[in-house]
């Protein structure tokens, strides 16, 4: 990336739309602009401001626009920001974007507005993730924990450890400076403490990585049972589509049947499977071996049982069975419309487990609630603003590593020097979490997962 030039590309998707929008920003964007809009000298107007009039280039109108005006340092990244609200045709984009490279800019290169931002100090590097979390955010707690790193509420934390470490280690350092006389300015007490805290921080964030992760992902939620229990009907109901094929032969479903929805702010992503039964059906014991794999990758799995044709001792052999041991598990019996037999009854109400018709559709609006209570309580952490990624995870499990070396360190009360090199390993490691140290392979590689407009 040249840094100096001034940048364009298109900020809305590809396609026809009612609007686009191209954005430059740059030392020369709002030169560049003023060239096409004769309505006024944009040289002159304020920051922040939007101004309607024709784009014109050589005797030609382009289009009736509105140009936003972002004047440096009050901008994104820093620099001057235009950005055009033209009608959306792709013709009329292409347009503008080659007169204005024909002018001096030329096409950004994929995340190097944000690129910008970050180099310029207005956003750290967990921030700039963070837009590119934004972007693909797609439930309302995912949305929600994108705007908080945006906001800063993660490294605004990793920043004032680090600074409180680094005012430790500069101690530390001090007392090399004086190794012949034996004194010491970092006290070990205080710098103790603050190792105990910043493990007790990072040990918060990497237990809840995988869980805070669901979120961003999508909770696998695992429909299991035997063949002709239903299965397939709840998908459907839970799902308002066909998206599963119904009969009454059992053994019909015998692939693996996936689509999403949002309950409660998460993306929930339900997979009908084949029924669990002893067969010979090749193809069927295909599809079983496939539902099997799936129980390993699910978070939650909703074993559904035939109310109906069942016996109190037949529903505790299956829930006995090895493969839903130490399973997150939502028992569901279905068909509570048909006879029920009075044991099977008592047995749903004596284990507080839920009865439902996936017929009715009151009963799958009380299952999608029961599903939202468990997954709150069991899953996923509502009060959690923080959700940090790989990258962020591989650098805390390193800055515990080092902390713990510098601990035993202390209580070993090993020379200075020792304790300096380690605190400075975890310095190393929490400073690649913000950015504030960093290497062009990284950098690379975050910002080529970004669209070219942002």
């Amino acid at each position: 990336m040249k840094l100096n030039d001034t940048i364009v590309a298109q900020s809305t998707p590809q396609g026809e739309g009612a609007i686009g929008i191209i954005r430059l920003s740059g030392k020369d964007s709002i030169k560049i602009i003023n060239k096409l809009f004769p309505s006024k000298d944009l040289s002159i107007v304020k920051s922040h401001t939007i101004h309607y009039g024709n784009l014109e280039y050589k005797n030609s109108i382009i289009d009736e626009v509105l140009v936003s005006v972002f004047i440096e340092p009050n901008s994104y990244t820093r620099e001057n920001i235009v950005e055009i609200s033209c009608h959306g045709s792709s013709f009329i984009i292409k347009k503008i974007l080659s007169i204005t490279v024909e002018l001096g800019a030329r096409i950004a290169d994929k995340g190097e507005f944000t690129f910008r931002s970050f180099l310029s100090g207005n956003i750290d590097l967990s921030q700039a993730e963070a837009v590119s979390d934004l972007i693909s955010s797609n439930s309302e707690n995912s949305h929600k924990m994108a705007i908080n790193h945006i906001k800063g509420v993660f490294s605004k934390k990793i920043k004032q450890l680090r600074k409180d470490l680094i005012n430790l280690s500069s101690l530390l350092e001090l007392e090399l400076d004086f190794s012949e006389e034996d004194v010491e300015f970092a006290n070990r007490d205080k710098l103790e403490t603050l190792l105990d805290e910043i493990v007790s921080f990072n040990n918060m964030l990497l237990d809840s990585y995988k869980l805070n992760n669901v979120i961003k992902d999508g909770i696998n939620v695992l429909i299991l049972g035997k063949p002709n229990v239903g299965k397939s009907t709840i998908l459907n109901s839970l799902l308002e589509d066909d998206k599963a094929i119904i009969s009454d032969i059992p053994g019909t479903t015998r692939d693996v049947l996936e689509d999403t929805i949002t309950i409660g702010g998460n993306l929930l992503r339900f997979i009908d499977t084949a029924g669990i039964r002893d067969t010979n059906d090749k193809i069927e014991k295909i599809g079983i071996k496939k539902a099997l794999q799936q129980v390993e990758k699910a978070a939650l799995i909703l074993y559904v049982i035939d109310l109906e044709n069942s016996s109190s001792k037949s529903i505790q052999s299956e829930l006995d069975s090895n493969f839903l041991k130490n399973k997150n598990i939502i028992i569901v019996g279905n068909k509570n419309d048909l006879k029920i037999k009075k044991e099977v009854n008592e047995y749903f109400i004596n284990n507080s487990l839920i009865q439902i018709s996936a017929q009715k559709n009151e009963d799958i609006i009380n299952l999608k609630n029961s599903l939202n209570s468990f997954i709150k309580e069991n899953l996923v952490n509502s009060d959690s603003s923080i959700m940090i990624n790989e990258r962020h995870f591989a650098a805390l499990n390193n800055v515990n590593k080092s902390i713990f070396n510098v601990k035993k360190n202390l209580k070993n009360k090993s020379n200075t020097d020792l304790l300096a090199l380690d605190i400075k390993y975890a310095l190393t490691h929490l400073g690649e979490i913000t950015g504030e140290i960093s290497n062009d392979e990284v950098l690379g590689n975050i910002f080529s997962k970004f669209c070219i407009g942002k």
